[in-house]
């Protein structure tokens, strides 16, 4: 494992847990490397310094358009929403935008039913896509690297998960948005969100559903963890809230859960990839687990690692993989 990474692993400390229903969130608390030198995606959006636009006038579903007029970098962070255009997307890797550079980004759809404009740009949606999902999501992108076929998602999974969750949460969306489910549970997501809110010097969450380890994200700097915690936690918890299960919160064993999965985190295979923008994009893979970290000039910029699914696991796609990676390549 690179020494960045490696090092921000070893120095990660929780905070007191936080507990909802069936949910416990054990704060992240460092290191904190300083106020962000970057904008956040919803920052640029709001503040007019970014353009996101289809890649064409035709449009691409995989890939979109970003323009910065920002004179600091970008973060971007992968399973992040754009709404808009021709359908809505989602991020499959994590980027550091560089600055005033027009960029091609790698992304998957999450509105199957729509492939019209309804609008010239895209705007956020303010959700990350589900942490189930993120997690098919990452495994898969990372098998399409390690067979030289770019930052690819396996769509049609994509697309079967955010109908697995519609269907979960009794969502019928006319264009089969995900944002439509986010839209649905809002306000159990706000009430959640008052809750499980995030502490001074927060660096990060780390989420255990069910006495289950979902996974974890972790930004350097706290500032910029703070303006991304609502997205974050939504997206660990959206799925817990559709499909409640009755129980017992159990915090002692949650957090053995949790200090075991940092151990498996800090044991798993590491590939190095160039990344879209600034930094080295990492990807990490081992029976059970998947995890990415983009890490520039030697500090990790974003770290995220998954437990997958039961009876999912690297390479558990391949025959999806080599159908992407013959389309890449024709």
């Amino acid at each position: 494992m690179n020494a960045a990474t490696a090092a921000y692993l070893g120095r990660i400390a929780f905070g007191p847990p936080q507990t909802h229903r069936n949910i416990v969130v054990f704060p992240l608390l460092g290191p904190d490397a300083g106020p962000a030198p970057y904008l956040t995606l919803s920052e640029a959006l709001a503040g007019h310094c970014v353009i996101v636009t289809e890649a064409s006038e035709g449009g691409s579903v995989p890939e979109l358009k970003v323009i910065s007029q920002s004179d600091r970098p970008i973060l971007l962070l992968d399973g992040e929403e754009l709404v808009g255009a021709k359908q809505n997307r989602v991020l499959n890797t994590t980027i550091l935008l560089k600055e005033r550079a027009e960029t091609t980004i790698p992304v998957s759809c999450v509105e199957q039913g729509r492939w019209s404009y309804a609008s010239a740009h895209f705007a956020d949606s303010g959700a990350v896509m589900s942490r189930k999902s993120r997690a098919s999501k990452v495994r898969s992108v990372s098998e399409s690297l390690a067979a030289g076929a770019h930052y690819s998602s396996d769509q049609g999974e994509v697309w079967r998960e955010v109908a697995a969750l519609a269907c979960s949460a009794g969502v019928n969306s006319p264009t089969h948005a995900m944002q439509d489910v986010f839209k649905a549970r809002a306000a159990e997501l706000e009430a959640c969100a008052r809750v499980l809110a995030p502490t001074a010097g927060q660096t990060g969450l780390f989420v255990v559903i069910d006495g289950e380890v979902a996974g974890f994200d972790f930004i350097a700097h706290a500032d910029a963890y703070a303006k991304l915690h609502p997205k974050l936690l939504k997206s660990y918890v959206i799925g817990a809230l559709i499909e409640p299960k009755p129980g017992a919160v159990e915090v002692a064993k949650a957090a053995a859960a949790a200090q075991a999965f940092l151990h498996e985190a800090g044991e798993s295979d590491e590939k190095a990839f160039e990344s879209v923008g600034y930094g080295r994009d990492y990807r990490y893979q081992k029976p059970g687990l998947a995890g990415s970290a983009l890490v520039h000039e030697d500090r990790v910029v974003h770290m995220a690692f998954f437990r997958l699914p039961k009876g999912e696991s690297a390479g558990s796609s391949m025959a999806s993989l080599r159908q992407r990676r013959r389309r890449f390549s024709e």
